[in-house]
């Protein structure tokens, strides 16, 4: 577990940056190279490599070198382990919501009988 819990640590951090969450939103509709990745964005291309970098040391990214061109990608299975996360707190938090619900409406058919 504690591997885990460390690449999801790296995930979030990476996700925590706007200029990451837009690469990954890019590269969500497909491979893309880093200077076009670097385009919309209001940085030097070294700032870009650096957040690409992290995007790769999360697991949510690779690329590779070809020639003068580095392409990059998303790992989509990667994200898979945020969402497993994600997705045991809501079912936690649903199942109190419920519980939640099931007292309120047990008080208020009590309150009712008297």
């Amino acid at each position: 577990m504690p591997n885990q819990t460390s690449s999801l640590d790296l995930m979030f951090q990476a996700l925590a940056d706007p200029a990451r969450r837009s690469m990954v939103e890019r590269l969500s509709r497909g491979p893309a190279s880093v200077s076009e990745l670097a385009r919309p964005l209001a940085m030097s291309l070294p700032a870009v490599m650096q957040h690409l970098a992290m995007l790769e040391a999360g697991g949510i990214v690779s690329s590779a070198k070809v020639g003068r061109v580095r392409t990059c990608q998303i790992r989509p299975e990667a994200l898979s382990l945020a969402e497993q996360w994600i997705n045991q707190r809501r079912t936690q938090w649903e199942r109190r919501l419920d519980r939640l619900g099931d007292f309120l409406a047990d008080t208020a058919d009590e309150e009712d009988l008297k």
